[in-house]
This record gives structure tokens, C-alpha cells and sequence, in this order.
């Protein structure tokens, strides 16, 4: 079991965004706060998550459409538009200087994508911005995506409800083309393990309140 150094957050991705956060307060007994508004037409909840019962700087973040958004259509971010139920999609980490690590993975062949600004409104009105790559399409989200808050505070260390991040990991059926991506990033054990085995998803095993341990 192993946690990534360098991890910021986890992306669980919807459909429905209370939908997920009632499912995930079902399996987990933790009711995700309410986190904000993207300009995507996406809204999100998070969960903080601890290590050994020590706070870090990693959240779970629960992603699904803003309800308040104009028109039906489902953002395609992370493919929402083809999930079916809430799942674990991607994660992203915040290494030191993502401009030149993007630039690194570029120059051995893997395309992180541009670094944009990009910004959320949370309930009381608070705007966050943060620096982060886009993956150009297909995206491949077994590869993290790069994260820099700047001076916004991160938020997995605000007041938020916790769990304890046991593990975090991925699975492959051949895990060498993804093992070669995420090593061109340079960031080593900074990135999520990568196992084979059946399936292409990601593991995620936390501890709850009650001290049961859940696979994700």
C-alpha cells in the first residue's frame, strides 16, 4: 500500500453531484462540504484526507454538473457526459515548478497539456485560482494532471471533514505504457503506483471514522 508523495487531490466524477456526495456519505458515513463552482458548468464537495491521523495537504474531490448551470448537456470534463455512477477518474499532484515538469514529460513524449488559469467560487462567495494543466484529447487520465495554487491556500488543509487515505494506487492490464508515461514526468514515488492486474481503474482504501477500511 502507498500514497503518492507530491498528491493534491482525487477526482471522483459524476453524473449527478449529490447523488455522489449521498453515495458517498452512505459507504463512507462523511458528508462532503460543499466546495463551489467552476466555470466549466461543473460544481464540486470535498473531503480532507489525512495520513496516520496527520493532516495533509490532499482532499478527495467529488466533481459532478453545477445544477444551476444553463441548459441540460453534461460538461464533458473528466467524461462526466459517460458516467454512468460516481467513479474514481484521475487525481492531480503539485510538484515544484509544473511549468518545466510539463516541459519535461513534453520532450519525452508525453503531452500534459497547456498550463491554464482556472478559478471556483466557493458558497460564501470566496473566488480560488490555481494553475493547472489540461490534457489534450483523448486525455489520459491514468497520467495526473500538474497543480499550482499559488498564494490560494490549499484546500485539503481548510476546515473540511476528514477521512484517513490508507492507499492509492493504480491498476493496469499492462501497466508498462502507463508506468513509462508517468515516469516521464520525473517525480518518482511523487506519482501513484502502478500495479497490474485486472481492469484499468484506480484503488483507492480509506479508513473511516468508525475504523473500517473501504476499497474504492
Amino acid at each position: 500500500m502507498s500514497v503518492p508523495h507530491l498528491l493534491d487531490h482525487i477526482v471522483i466524477a459524476g453524473p449527478d453531484l449529490q447523488e455522489a456526495v449521498d453515495w458517498f456519505r452512505d459507504l463512507t458515513g462523511v458528508t462532503a462540504a460543499p466546495g463551489g463552482v467552476h466555470p466549466t458548468g461543473t460544481a464540486n464537495a470535498l473531503v480532507a484526507l489525512t495520513v496516520g491521523g496527520e493532516p495533509r495537504p490532499y482532499y478527495l474531490e467529488l466533481i459532478g454538473p453545477d445544477p444551476d448551470r444553463e441548459g441540460e448537456e453534461l460538461p464533458k470534463k473528466f467524461n462526466i457526459h459517460r458516467l454512468k455512477k460516481p467513479t474514481v477518474v484521475t487525481y492531480a499532484v503539485h510538484p515544484e515548478g509544473i511549468d518545466q515538469v510539463a516541459e519535461r514529460a513534453r520532450a519525452q513524449g508525453v503531452d500534459l497539456g497547456p498550463v491554464q488559469d482556472l478559478s471556483r467560487r466557493t458558497p460564501d462567495g470566496t473566488e480560488l485560482q490555481w494553475r493547472l494543466t489540461q490534457p489534450p484529447p483523448p486525455p489520459n487520465y491514468g497520467v495526473p494532471f500538474l497543480i499550482d495554487w499559488g498564494t490560494t491556500p490549499q484546500p485539503g488543509l481548510g476546515d473540511l471533514p476528514a477521512l484517513e487515505l490508507l492507499s492509492f494506487e493504480r491498476v493496469e492490464v499492462k501497466p508498462e505504457p502507463l508506468q513509462q508515461a508517468t515516469a516521464a514526468l520525473g517525480l518518482d514515488d511523487g506519482v501513484a503506483e502502478i500495479r497490474e492486474g485486472r481492469g484499468s481503474r484506480f484503488v483507492l482504501r480509506l479508513r473511516t471514522e468508525d475504523g473500517r477500511e473501504i476499497e474504492i
